[in-house]
C-alpha cells in the first residue's frame, strides 16, 4: 500500500533545489563531514529534538554529560540525554530500512523511561493539545501490520529518498507505534533515511530547524491528519531540509580559505557580477578581503575583470 500524498510542483521544485545544494556541497567537499563536526552537530540534534519533547537541558549541559561530567537537572531529562547520546554513538549500527533496527534503537533511546522499550504499544494512545484530543492513533492491534506496510513502502527502490523519508516521518507519527518516544524516533529515523543516501545528513541537525518551527511542525501534522494525506508535511520537511543545508553551507564557508571561497562562488548562478555580489554571498567578509579574493580569482584565470573602480565587473570563465 502506498501512503496517500500528492506529488505537487512545489514538492518537485523543493526536491530539485535540495539536490542542487547537495551537488554544490559535493563539489566543495562538504559532503563528508569530519568526526568532530559530526559530534558537535549530534549534540545540537539531541538538544533540539529533546527540547521539542520538553527536555530542559542545554547544549553545554549535554556536552558535559558526553564528557562524563555531572550536571544539575531533572533526573528524567538527564537520562533522556544519556540514552540519546548512546543512540547517536551507535549511528552506524542502525539500518533505517530495517524494522528490527528501529525497535532496537527505540529500546536504547527509551531505556528505563518506559515499561517496554523496543516494543510496540499494547494499548490505545492519542495526542492531546490543551484539553483536546487532536489525534487518536490507530488501535494497538493494527500497529504491527501498519509498520510492516510502512517499511515495505520505504524499501521500494522506485521511491525518491527525499520524499519517502518525509512520508515515513509523517506516517510514523500518525501510527504512533510506541507508548512514548514517537516524536524523537520519527525525527531520528528520517535523518537516518536521508543519511543512507547522503552521509552529510549525519552531521546536519534538522531537529534544530524543526525546533525553531515547532508550532508549524505540530500544526502541519494536525492538518495532514484532517486531510488524510501527507502532502503538506512533505512540503514542510523539504523546506526544513533546504534551510538546514543552506545554513550548513554558510557555516562551512565562513571557515574556508580564499581559494575555497572563490571556487564555491563560481559554482553558483553568477555570470557577470561585481564585488557587492560577492559580499552578499559572504557577508562576514570585509570589503578589503573580498577585493583580495577577486584579485586572486583574476590571477588564477577563474574570472575576467573589466572596468575600473566602481565600474569594475567580473565574468566567470566557464
Amino acid at each position: 500500500m502506498i501512503p496517500p500524498f500528492q506529488l505537487t510542483n512545489q514538492i518537485l521544485k523543493l526536491s530539485a533545489d535540495i539536490n542542487l545544494l547537495l551537488g554544490q556541497m559535493k563539489g566543495m567537499h562538504y559532503d563528508r563531514p569530519s568526526p568532530i563536526l559530526r559530534k558537535q552537530n549530534n549534540i545540537r540534534s539531541i538538544q533540539s529534538s529533546l527540547y521539542i519533547e520538553g527536555n530542559s537541558l542545554s547544549e553545554d549541559q549535554i556536552t558535559f554529560i558526553l564528557n562524563g561530567k555531572r550536571v544539575l537537572g531533572p533526573a528524567k531529562d538527564i537520562l533522556e540525554v544519556e540514552n540519546a547520546l548512546q543512540v547517536y554513538e551507535h549511528w552506524n549500527r542502525w539500518d533505517p530500512f530495517s524494522e528490527r533496527s528501529l525497535l532496537e534503537a527505540h529500546a536504547m533511546l527509551m531505556k528505563e523511561l518506559v515499561q517496554s522499550p523496543g516494543q510496540y504499544r499494547s494499548h490505545g494512545v492519542g495526542v492531546v493539545k490543551g484539553e483536546e484530543v487532536i489525534h487518536m492513533a490507530p488501535p494497538a492491534k493494527l500497529v504491527p501490520q501498519l509498520m510492516a506496510d510502512l517499511f515495505k513502502y520505504l524499501n521500494d527502490p522506485d521511491n525518491m529518498t527525499l520524499i519517502s523519508s518525509c512520508v515515513f516521518h509523517y506516517e510514523f507519527e500518525f501510527i504512533h507505534p510506541f507508548a512514548d518516544g514517537n516524536g524523537r524516533m520519527g525525527r531520528l529515523w528520517q535523518t537516518l533515511i536521508l543519511a543512507s543516501e547522503h552521509p552529510v545528513f549525519g552531521a546536519i541537525p534538522l531537529e534544530s530547524i524543526i525546533a525553531q518551527r515547532q508550532k508549524l511542525y505540530y500544526d502541519t501534522l494536525e492538518s495532514c491528519d484532517k486531510k488524510g494525506e501527507s502532502t503538506d508535511f512533505i512540503v514542510f520537511m523539504l523546506e526544513v531540509i533546504e534551510t538546514a543545508l543552506e545554513e550548513y553551507i554558510q557555516e562551512q564557508t565562513r571557515n574556508k580559505s580564499q581559494e575555497e571561497r572563490v571556487r564555491y562562488f563560481i559554482l553558483g548562478d553568477h555570470k557577470r557580477f561585481q564585488r557587492i555580489d560577492y559580499l552578499r554571498e559572504f557577508p562576514e567578509l570585509s570589503s578589503a578581503t573580498a577585493s583580495r579574493d577577486l584579485k586572486y580569482a583574476v590571477e588564477k584565470g577563474l574570472v575576467q575583470k573589466t572596468g575600473d573602480k566602481r565600474l569594475t565587473e567580473y565574468q566567470i570563465k566557464r
